[in-house]
Order: C-alpha cells, then structure tokens, then sequence
C-alpha cells in the first residue's frame, strides 16, 4: 500500500497546538515529518470560521473517507472504470492519478488511493475480494538475487564500461536509449529478456529459447529491429556471459552495447525495477519454456499500458507516441 501515512487523530492536535502558537506551515511540516503541502491541505479542508480544530477534522475526514469507499458501491460508472484497471494490473495510486486525466469536469469519478485500499480489504469474503487481491502488487519486493560468486570482468572481450557511455544516457535528455537483463526462470533453466526504454519506461520482452550468446544475441537483435531507428541508439547490460556477442549484436543493429560495473544493479535501476514489476506476471519459479507467446505479448501490452508516475502519470505508449511525433 506504499509508504503514505494518514495522519492521525494526535497529528492533528498537534498541528492545531502549533497554529495556536503561531507557527508556519512549514515549521510544522518539519516537525511532523511531513510534506507543507499535506499540513497546508489538512488546515484548508478542515478549518471553520478561520479555526482549525483537530476533533474536527478527523471526524471530516473519516467522513470523506466513508463517502468515498461507498461510492464505489452506488456509482456503477466509477466502479467498472476502476475494476477494469485493477484487472490491467493498475496500482490503486495510478488509478486514482488516471481518474483525474480521464474525467476532470466530473467529481463523481473521483476515488483516492487509500479509500480504494481500504475497500477492496474490507469485501466480503468471496470470488470478488479473491479476484480483485490477486491485481495486487507484492508490499514487500525484493531485488532478484545477484550472484555473490566470482567476479565476472574480464570474460567477455572488447566490453565498453558504463563510465564510456555519453552524458545524454544518463540525462534521459534523449530518448532510444536501452536497459537490458534476463529473468531467470525455475531452476535457472529458462529465462526472460527484458529491454527498458530509459526515458518513457517502454517495455519489451524477448521470448528465449536458449540462454546462449548466440541465441541471446539474435533474439534481442530481432526484437530491436522492430523499432525507429531513432529509437536504437544504445543499450547497457551487465556483465553476464549471455552478452559475450555484443560486437555482433552491435553490427547487425547499429546499437552500441555499455556494460554496467559488477554487482552493481543500481547502474541499471530502471531495468531493475521493470523486473520486479515483472514478477507480479512471472513469479519466481516461473518456467519461461511454459509460458505461452501470448502471455508474454499480454504482459508486455499491460506494462506499456499503465500510468507512470515517473513520466507524469502517462504511459509508456503515449510517451513513446509524442516522441515519434
């Protein structure tokens, strides 16, 4: 559910102490460890007659609160809308961001994050909550597991380290720059590639049939060629044997290959986080050799489909249609 905190009953009496004592916004927001914004909202809904008062204001607010978890049960409109996101895979939080994009004249089409939280935990019991649940991202992710063996520098000839890679990669200032990784799959049998566009987030998922180089290479080849040209400019890997062909790779697509340091997925974090938002599709102990072409096609549509806080709340395809554009 994130890390949001709502503020609570002695937040407000704190809050309301301090504004009888004349204190800013933003003395109280470093104070409670929070936004000014949060402190500013908080006093402007809940003030009367000029007064903040703090037995007030929780009472308003669990009464939004209330309004809104119900609306979803007396406004059908609102609740298809968001049920059908949920079923996309949308978090509550990008739904809640969406609903303002999609209706903004209509305040009936309004839900927050939280509220929805709340409601889908407190269903029934039954087919509905079960269903609904499962869209749920995982509370606690972790990273895939590195190998902590030996260091791996050294075993693939020719590489271009990462500190080569120009200025404008790193600025995310021009688009057509690439992430890539593969997802193990069970028993590290089979695998996954994914390639991450830096700037819009764009998603591509490579079906393997083999984790060889060469079979790496001409998969991850294949699926580059299928875009702009404008669009493949480079892309940064780590130091994983699967990537010893990069010279040919890089002669077939015109893409230049740069290679992260060892043991070191921050230098690769948008294509880390993309793998862990993958496991919500794929499940560690996934076997890829069982998992159909259209399944890939599937997840690799509901990634680019889903709003990104990171890009403004849009999504992969409409950052990646006004680039083309």
């Amino acid at each position: 559910m994130g890390c949001y905190k709502r503020l609570t009953l002695q937040n407000r009496e704190d809050i309301a102490l301090y504004l009888s004592h004349g204190w800013s916004y933003q003395a109280i927001a470093d104070q409670l460890g929070r936004a000014v914004s949060t402190i500013s909202r908080e006093v402007a809904r809940n003030s009367e007659k000029f007064e903040y008062r703090a037995s007030l204001a929780e009472t308003r607010t669990k009464r939004r609160r209330y309004r809104q978890e119900r609306r979803l049960d007396s406004n059908s409109c609102l609740r298809a809308w968001v049920f059908q996101r949920l079923r996309w895979y949308w978090s509550p939080q990008q739904i809640a961001r969406k609903l303002k994009d999609e209706f903004p004249d209509d305040a009936t089409m309004r839900l927050s994050h939280e509220s929805l939280y709340t409601y889908l935990y407190v269903l029934p019991r039954g087919g509905l909550r079960k269903e609904l649940l499962r869209y749920l991202r995982q509370q606690h992710k972790t990273r895939r597991k590195r190998s902590q063996g030996a260091d791996r520098r050294g075993k693939i000839a020719d590489m271009i380290s990462i500190e080569e890679r120009p200025a404008e990669v790193a600025d995310r200032c021009i688009p057509g720059h690439w992430e890539s990784d593969l997802i193990m799959g069970a028993n590290n049998r089979s695998a996954l590639g994914t390639l991450v566009e830096r700037s819009t987030r764009t998603v591509l998922l490579v079906r393997l049939r083999e984790k060889t180089a060469v079979a790496v290479r001409r998969a991850f080849a294949r699926k580059m060629k299928t875009l702009p040209q404008q669009m493949r400019l480079s892309m940064t890997h780590d130091q994983g044997i699967e990537m010893t062909e990069h010279k040919l790779f890089t002669k077939a697509t015109k893409i230049q290959v740069y290679f992260a340091h060892p043991h070191s997925p921050w230098e690769r974090g948008t294509n880390e986080n993309t793998n862990g938002l993958l496991r919500q599709f794929f499940p560690k102990g996934t076997d890829f050799n069982e998992v159909s072409d259209y399944q890939i096609r599937r997840t690799q549509h509901l990634m680019n489909g889903r709003p990104r806080k990171v890009i403004d709340w849009k999504t992969p395809y409409e950052a990646m249609q006004e680039l083309l554009h």
